[in-house]
């Protein structure tokens, strides 16, 4: 049986859209040394480094297992073979009820980042304000 390598960049551009969150906007979180054009060659990379996954993964608030462990074939090949479509209300690859929707979570994470930008701008803008009030009293 061949093993096939998970593509952890693909995954990472995976989660990263599925959250919509644009590649610079996840560069702005990684630090300065990051910006959108290397956020595109780290998602073409196969293996991405251990402790820049921890990084991403709590950029992104997702567990990094699911960087190194989703493989779409597979959940796609898993789907197919185990689905009962004949009872959509309660599909045979679901043994488990959760105490949340886990859509309803990634919104929920969505939000919180959404409002932690809307911070940030107007911590930007009263520094902006500042800087010109500090700058009037050098004239």
């Amino acid at each position: 049986m061949e093993h096939k390598t998970i593509h952890q960049g693909r995954n990472i551009k995976r989660f990263r859209e599925m959250l919509g969150i644009k590649q610079e906007a996840l560069a702005f979180d990684l630090g300065e040394d990051w910006n959108q054009k290397k956020i595109s060659i780290l998602e073409n990379k196969e293996v991405v480094d251990k402790s820049l996954l921890k990084d991403i993964s709590q950029a992104l608030k997702i567990p990094v297992e699911a960087f190194e462990n989703f493989d779409e074939e597979q959940a796609i090949n898993l789907i197919s073979n185990t689905a009962n479509f004949e009872n959509c209300l309660q599909p045979a690859f679901f043994s488990f009820q959760p105490t949340f929707h886990p859509v309803d979570k990634i919104l929920e994470l969505h939000e919180e980042k959404i409002a932690l930008y809307e911070r940030m701008l107007i911590e930007k803008d009263d520094m902006i304000l500042q800087l010109k009030e500090l700058i009037n009293t050098f004239k």
